[in-house]
């Protein structure tokens, strides 16, 4: 018996040893620092990648021009960012993109130097944007429109992506607002300055946070992309579970390095139960025809009548990718 048992594991452990390993595809994504990557965390985290045998590097965008030239230019398979990014890929470098998941509404809050006392002091002052005809900074010509402001009624200057919009309002006082979403904004209010309010709440619904791809290499690597989405989305849901919240926000505060009362703050915006992440990274159809209204109103993109979401949706790859979770 002893002999046979030996024999046993001898044969258990040539199995194991002469099985191959599993081939891990490696994926390039770049995302934006901030709040909304706490599902990326949780998935890197607790395995649901490395269950789905994918193995990610995660860039962070400095800008999001260098977000769209890199995914256009194949240095990045996917990423992670306002979804005005992905229209604007679209229709102004005419590259055949696909929005392929949702996120979140953004939680932007118009930041504003101290001296500030309502929407209307910032006419002739400089407000700050990442790229001057995508995204938030629509949000702010919109939210601006709304307190009869008009371009042309202030100075537009090109920052970059919102923790470096972060730093420069907080370091330079002749920078007078900007968009900035947490935990950024609530630095930025810790600092000393103005919360002027949520964009959300002033502009409507709006679909901010989307995941999209090339529409070519979504087609050759269908079984790659439903995985990562799958591994996605189980992120999203062990974010928003509340028996996860203290790990929850020690992630927040190891991985954004913040103290544990801003990442508390921050994680309990992104799980409000109204405005915190799009539950199982599900489109906001109402928030993408909002995105498409506010680029018509105030770019003038497609002589002012915007196109159906449908135009920039692919939503076959999310799909799938709930129907085998």
């Amino acid at each position: 018996m002893r002999a046979s048992f030996k024999a046993l594991l001898l044969g258990a452990a040539l199995a194991v040893l002469l099985t191959p390993a599993r081939a891990e595809t490696k994926l390039t994504i770049m995302v934006f620092q901030g709040l909304q990557n706490l599902p990326f965390f949780a998935a890197e985290t607790k395995g649901f990648f490395a269950k789905r045998d994918l193995a990610i590097d995660i860039k962070i965008a400095p800008n999001s021009g260098e977000m769209r030239n890199g995914l256009a230019e194949g240095r990045y398979q996917i990423v992670h960012g306002a979804i005005d990014n992905a229209i604007a890929m679209a229709e102004d470098a005419k590259a055949d993109i696909a929005v392929v998941s949702g996120g979140d509404n953004g939680w932007n809050q118009l930041i504003v130097q101290p001296d500030v006392g309502s929407v209307a002091d910032l006419r002739g002052k400089t407000v700050i944007v990442d790229s001057p005809s995508t995204a938030y900074a629509v949000q702010l010509y919109a939210l601006l429109a709304h307190h009869g402001l008009q371009k042309g009624d202030y100075t537009v200057k090109q920052v970059g992506a919102t923790f470096r919009r972060a730093e420069a309002i907080t370091q330079d006082k002749t920078l007078s607002a900007s968009m900035l979403n947490p935990p950024f904004s609530i630095r930025a209010e810790k600092a000393g300055l103005k919360n002027m309010g949520s964009a959300v709440k002033t502009i409507g619904p709006y679909q901010a946070t989307g995941g999209f791809v090339m529409r070519a290499w979504a087609k050759a690597n269908e079984d790659t992309l439903v995985k990562y989405l799958q591994a996605y989305v189980e992120g999203v849901r062990w974010a928003l579970d509340p028996k996860n919240k203290t790990e929850a926000i020690g992630l927040l505060a190891e991985r954004l390095k913040l103290p544990e009362d801003v990442a508390a703050q921050s994680y309990a915006i992104a799980t409000d139960a109204v405005e915190g992440y799009d539950k199982d990274a599900q489109i906001d159809l109402e928030g993408f025809r909002n995105v498409l209204k506010l680029r018509a109103t105030h770019l003038g993109t497609w002589g002012g009548n915007p196109p159906d979401p449908a135009k920039y949706l692919d939503l076959s790859y999310y799909q799938k990718a709930l129907a085998g979770m």
